[in-house]
């Protein structure tokens, strides 16, 4: 009699156990998507973003979820990922919410204003200031969901074939420059231009162009720029902190099981961190290697700073009067960027000044 108990709550056991099957594995489906990135393989700091979520997400899922991605042209190019993204040509992409200004320049503020916060403090406004939740309210408009992807820090101004000492220096200068901050260097004179990267060494070779922006020393030395353009201006004011978004789109992300979505967020949180830690690495190295092939380091003026300063305030100014999505996502940023900025100047720019200055005592 226990013999046949046993054997039936044995059978009975199994049973359920064949039953819980399917629940388990639709817990856990897999998944294929495409992620399109902005940035082409040779910028193996950028690119090898999209390419470390990939790992995570595949390793965290036990190779359920499988996130494959593409350079950018292998699908579509930069300037069209938010499109293909928002409407499901592709699931998602690893790109700069600012290459997009041109659908709306809100789109500016997810990557970073001129003048605007650094690093540091536009990861801790978009994660502790609400930032992230009003971008996205912003992108839902899109059909668009972001996660901040990572941060190259403070970039430099830029190569230029001849000194810049003042305002009057950067009249009818062609400077390979997009976006707000094109806008703000033209009402400084500059006549700004569109110019992929790869087109930037034979364009300044040959005079097409004046000037150009890139990145930082690391991705800079790459390109060579050096070589055809000996200036080499900083800060670049415009891109102070600027943020790498992971753009999904909106439905696909509300489709998948909360553990997936858990798994990128998780993935995009260490891609965040990685990218700018790579960057501070590998900048110092570059910088000096540069030098050393005969860069000739410059700071932009204070009447530049000055001006360029002016100017985007009066940019965002017209801008917030203009576009409600753009005033309600400024407002908080800018608000944001003073109160950082009356904590920063105390002990981070004390401890930094003081540091900078031993080091040049030796």
């Amino acid at each position: 009699m226990k013999r046949r108990v046993f054997l039936t709550a044995a059978t009975a056991g199994m049973a359920a156990g064949a039953v819980a099957k399917p629940a388990i594995a639709q817990s856990a489906p897999e998944i294929r998507w495409r992620m399109t990135s902005a940035f082409p393989k040779s910028l193996d700091t950028l690119f090898g973003g999209g390419e470390l979520l990939a790992k995570h997400v595949a390793e965290a899922t036990d190779g359920k979820f499988i996130i494959q991605p593409f350079a950018p042209g292998e699908i579509v190019g930069a300037p069209q990922a938010a499109d293909a993204i928002g409407s499901g040509t592709v699931e998602m992409g690893h790109t700069c919410s600012y290459y997009y200004v041109g659908k709306d320049p809100t789109f500016a503020i997810g990557t970073n204003l001129p003048f605007g916060l650094n690093s540091r403090q536009t990861n801790a406004w978009l994660y502790h200031g609400n930032g992230n939740d009003l971008l996205n309210a912003f992108y839902a408009k899109h059909n668009l969901f972001a996660l901040p992807a990572g941060n190259t820090g403070a970039q430099m101004g830029g190569w230029f074939r001849k000194e810049i000492k003042t305002v009057q220096d950067l009249q009818g200068l062609k400077m390979r420059i997009a976006g707000l901050a094109g806008q703000i260097m033209s009402k400084l004179g500059v006549v700004p231009q569109q110019i992929a990267g790869g087109d930037l060494y034979p364009s300044l070779e040959r005079g097409t162009i004046d000037a150009a922006e890139w990145v930082a020393p690391y991705d800079d030395q790459k390109l060579g720029l050096n070589k055809v353009a000996p200036y080499y201006y900083y800060p670049g004011f415009w891109e102070g902190g600027p943020a790498i978004h992971f753009f999904i789109n909106l439905q696909k992300w509300n489709e998948l099981p909360k553990a997936y979505q858990a798994a990128i967020q998780a993935a995009a949180g260490y891609a965040n961190v990685d990218t700018q830690a790579k960057y501070d690495a590998r900048n110092p190295a570059a910088l000096r290697s540069l030098l050393g092939a005969g860069a000739q380091l410059r700071p932009f003026s204070p009447e530049i700073m000055d001006a360029a300063y002016k100017a985007a305030n009066e940019i965002y100014d017209d801008l917030s009067a203009k576009n409600p999505d753009f005033k309600k996502i400024y407002d908080s940023y800018k608000a944001f960027r003073n109160e950082e900025y009356l904590w920063f100047q105390v002990a981070e720019y004390a401890y930094d000044s003081f540091m900078i200055r031993a080091r040049a005592r030796g």
